[in-house]
């Protein structure tokens, strides 16, 4: 089955760096009932961690994040979805780079059962040819 991919919105927000902060947040999306597509949290500087939440068109995270004293900034990007294999990943960033496109960010991961997920972002300006490139 070819890879399924889709444009995204993603949310990024700082929260502190210290622990349980980030079980903080989760736990304010699930009792919101907010049914998250991906979740990544990393040590920004000793006293920041910087989240990326990544969602449906119909899930605001924004309004519940704000409740628990997270501030969110919206951008958007491609989720890649298929089957894994070797140089899954190494294949989109070739095609990219092949036309002059910046990749800011690609976070993958092997899902297990033989799939791979993974988000990739580029600056605004190149959505649409990146879209086009990669076929949404």
């Amino acid at each position: 089955m070819p890879d399924q991919i889709a444009r995204v919105d993603y949310y990024i927000g700082a929260i502190p760096n210290k622990a349980g902060e980030g079980a903080r947040v989760l736990k304010a999306f699930r009792e919101a009932g907010l049914n998250l597509t991906g979740f990544f949290g990393y040590k920004k500087s000793a006293r920041l961690s910087e989240i990326v939440i990544v969602v449906d068109e119909k899930t605001k995270p924004a309004p519940v994040a704000r409740k628990v004293g997270v501030v969110l900034e919206k951008g958007k990007g491609f989720l890649i979805e298929g089957d894994d294999r070797p140089g899954a990943l190494a294949e989109y960033a070739e095609k990219l780079a092949g036309a002059g496109i910046n990749i800011n960010s690609l976070h993958g991961l092997c899902a297990g059962a033989g799939r791979f997920g993974a988000l990739l972002t580029v600056d605004a300006a190149d959505m649409r040819k990146a879209g086009k490139l990669l076929g949404v």
